[in-house]
């Protein structure tokens, strides 16, 4: 039997990065600097968890962000000389809670370390999924990404059968959700930021979009993206990509998820009807630039009455399990498209976490792109 580890070793912020992140177990104006820790001893009620898998999100780069202030943010940001944050999956090894025995696969916020102690409050074990799928898919299509394309769909865009629909990074982990929600996925009223919803009150009937319109990065990830369901898909980095979806979006279109901002969310504020709802997801685009993009049209929100309509998934966490259950429900049905190629899983020595997440950056990911710690 092996023995319970006493250190552990662990990514922490060593300085706020200017541009992109960097990484160095030595370099002292690296963003992140490799490190080893100390594991205290179990209280009562905690399990010592070996990291499997980490998730890897774009709202991370904001967490560690040095220029927003941090009453503005919806979430601590990480602090200096602290381990970086993450969301993962990971194997009990050692435990004091009667609930969760050693040899348990849970979800929890693991931080970029090989083992961390956790409150079992904290720790959610996770069941098989159907169809043999990895249980990697918790951190992707039925895990934050999926919930978030959910909420922002059907709550905050309030999208409705009949409408066109524009979805950018559709090839991402939010993204692909978003495409087969708008076109497939049954959704269930009232809605779930209710208190109760019960199943007898349960309406269920899908948004279906007339059509569905993805941006992504390839051409390969485009004909992906109108594999699950997209009407038709616009490569951002062709040369008439502007040209490309002004022409797509002719007539114009009722709703935008916005996950990327700068000049696509420019263009898109042109293309949207009166009254027409831009969902404010993310801003990748941005995240890594040292200027602010310009928003040319944003006059055009005063003229067409549009609404830009920013949220946060975390406002509906107690209802997550309703809607991850309708999603596996949809999966059973053949409704909802979640395989192999939903994810990217890099194996990864723990030395390279921080390369793996900047691949975020750079647009090669299709679908959710997870950290395996090998």
């Amino acid at each position: 039997m092996s023995s319970i580890p006493t250190t552990t070793k662990t990514w922490i912020l060593a300085n706020h990065p200017k541009g992109a992140a960097t990484y160095s177990s030595s370099d002292e104006s690296a963003t992140f600097k490799l490190v080893e820790q100390e594991i205290p001893k179990l209280g009562p009620n905690q399990v010592l968890v070996k990291t499997l898998f980490l998730s890897n999100d774009p709202a991370q780069r904001v967490s560690i962000e040095s220029s927003i202030p941090a009453e503005r943010l919806y979430a601590p940001p990480v602090q200096l000389q602290a381990p970086m944050k993450a969301g993962g999956l990971g194997e009990v090894i050692d435990s004091t809670a009667d609930n969760i025995p050693k040899g348990t696969i849970v979800q929890a916020g693991l931080s970029w370390s090989e083992y961390i102690v956790l409150d079992a409050a904290a720790a959610s074990p996770r069941k098989p999924l159907p169809n043999g799928l990895s249980l990697t898919h918790y951190l992707g299509a039925l895990g934050g990404p999926g919930l978030t394309a959910y909420y922002g769909l059907v709550i905050i865009g309030e999208a409705k059968k009949g409408q066109r629909i524009v979805v950018s990074g559709a090839a991402g982990a939010t993204g692909s959700m978003v495409v087969q929600i708008a076109k497939n996925v049954s959704i269930f009223f009232p809605q779930p930021k209710h208190e109760t919803c019960a199943e007898k009150d349960r309406d269920e009937q899908i948004v279906g979009a007339s059509e569905v319109i993805g941006i992504a990065g390839t051409d390969e990830k485009c004909r992906w993206v109108e594999s699950l369901g997209a009407d038709k898909c616009i490569n951002y980095r062709s040369k008439t990509f502007e040209q490309d979806l002004i022409k797509a979006t002719d007539g114009f279109v009722d709703v935008y998820f916005d996950n990327v901002g700068g000049e696509t969310l420019d263009i898109m504020l042109g293309r949207l009807k009166q009254g027409g709802v831009s969902i404010a997801c993310g801003a990748i685009s941005n995240y890594n630039a040292q200027q602010p993009s310009v928003l040319k049209n944003y006059f055009q929100v005063i003229t067409m009455r549009l609404s830009i309509r920013g949220f946060i998934v975390l406002d509906y966490a107690p209802h997550f399990g309703e809607v991850i259950a309708l999603f596996i429900k949809s999966l059973q049905e053949g409704k909802l498209k979640i395989s192999d190629e939903s994810e990217q899983v890099v194996s990864t020595p723990f030395a390279d976490i921080p390369k793996t997440w900047l691949k975020l950056f750079d647009g090669g990911n299709t679908g959710k792109l997870v950290t395996k710690i090998v």
